[in-house]
């Protein structure tokens, strides 16, 4: 088991949800990215999803486009990104950490190259532009690293796919909430519907993400689905407020999954 396994086991013992918390690597520069990264895991995030900068991530909306742009303007790269997660291991060796990343920036760095370099740092990885069917060499990569592939719906995946794309899953499932781009409107009774029809084919964790925004989604959420990601409205509050504002944010989202708030 790996990190991310041990947490997926945690949560379902402890019968709550999970926050799964983004951000992209080195906004808005790599020593702000370092510290805001490393007291995640303390303020209550789950799972950290750390977004490796591409200059056309055709799925986020305008604020996570904005992030990328700012990072890769302060010079942050793949294998800075790999750097930055050395970094943040030295303060916390236990939350899980998966990439979130398009094809062309793991390619050209050799993707290969970049599991074997992350080997015991990070947990998984989300190829957002690579469909299900050329997804095996990648997933027989991560595999023999203890790694997993996260696979990825959309409200608008048939049911025939649903179930192939669940023979293979592995880690936990990535549902996106509504079709469009990240930091779209929430349409919660459509998702609640998709919800119940996703639950019985997976038998993994099932998170879902684009969209969730506020404390009352993630209170609406909570417990209907396994785990939680939010991404545009910290990725906003960081670059806005700051650390500081956005570590009281997360501890917010956070205390409504464990049922404090």
């Amino acid at each position: 088991m790996n990190r991310l396994d041990q947490k997926l086991k945690e949560l379902k013992q402890e019968k709550r949800s999970g926050l799964v918390c983004y951000f992209t690597a080195g906004d808005p520069d790599f020593s702000e990215s370092c510290n805001l990264f490393s007291q995640l895991g303390q303020a209550g995030a789950d799972i950290i999803e750390i977004g490796i900068p591409f200059s056309d991530p055709v799925a986020d909306g305008e604020i996570i486009q904005a992030a990328h742009i700012r990072a890769l303007s302060a010079g942050q790269t793949v294998s800075k990104t790999i750097e930055l997660v050395k970094k943040i291991r030295l303060n916390d060796n236990k939350t899980p950490i998966v990439f979130m990343t398009y094809l062309n920036p793991i390619m050209q760095y050799d993707f290969e190259k970049l599991v074997f370099e992350t080997e015991n740092l990070i947990d998984g990885i989300l190829i957002l532009d690579v469909p299900h069917e050329y997804q095996d060499n990648f997933k027989l990569i991560l595999n023999a690293k203890n790694m997993h592939l996260i696979a990825m719906t959309a409200p608008t995946t048939p049911l025939d796919r649903l179930e192939k794309i669940s023979e293979s899953a592995t880690g936990f499932l990535y549902h996106v909430a509504e079709n469009g781009l990240t930091g779209g409107n929430l349409n919660l009774p459509n998702l609640e519907k998709k919800i119940a029809e996703i639950k019985p084919i997976f038998n993994i964790p099932i998170a879902i993400g684009f969209g969730i925004k506020n404390e009352s989604h993630v209170k609406t959420l909570a417990n209907k689905v396994d785990m939680v990601v939010i991404g545009s409205a910290l990725v906003e509050t960081f670059f806005k407020q700051g650390v500081d504002a956005t570590i009281e944010k997360i501890k917010k989202f956070a205390k409504v999954l464990r049922g404090n708030e």
